[in-house]
């Protein structure tokens, strides 16, 4: 869908699709084995509004809340192209709440 010649996808090795913020004061956000991989581009998930359809690894608390606290998907180093790939769903539900 996103692919280029070379068979990786156009945001692959790119900058803008990876960033750390080691000097935030919650950084790592979520527990890791591998710091250096945890991407903070996404700081607050864009997938979060799509409920139980976000793909991550979440849990619903009593009062409704989504707890998203053991989830890495927007925190690994790709995840510039699962949201990419989320992102007719994102438009999909925006278009039904207009």
């Amino acid at each position: 869908m996103f692919e280029t010649d070379n068979g990786k996808e156009f945001w692959e090795d790119k900058e803008f699709s990876f960033n750390q913020n080691k000097k935030c004061e919650y950084f790592p956000c979520h527990k890791t084995e591998h710091p250096e991989d945890f991407n903070c581009l996404f700081c607050y998930c864009p997938l979060y509004t799509l409920g139980s359809k976000c793909g991550g690894n979440f849990r619903y608390l009593e009062d409704g809340t989504k707890d998203c606290s053991n989830c890495l998907v927007p925190h690994r180093r790709e995840a510039y192209g699962t949201v990419l790939h989320k992102f007719e769903e994102l438009k999909q539900l925006a278009l039904k709440n207009k």
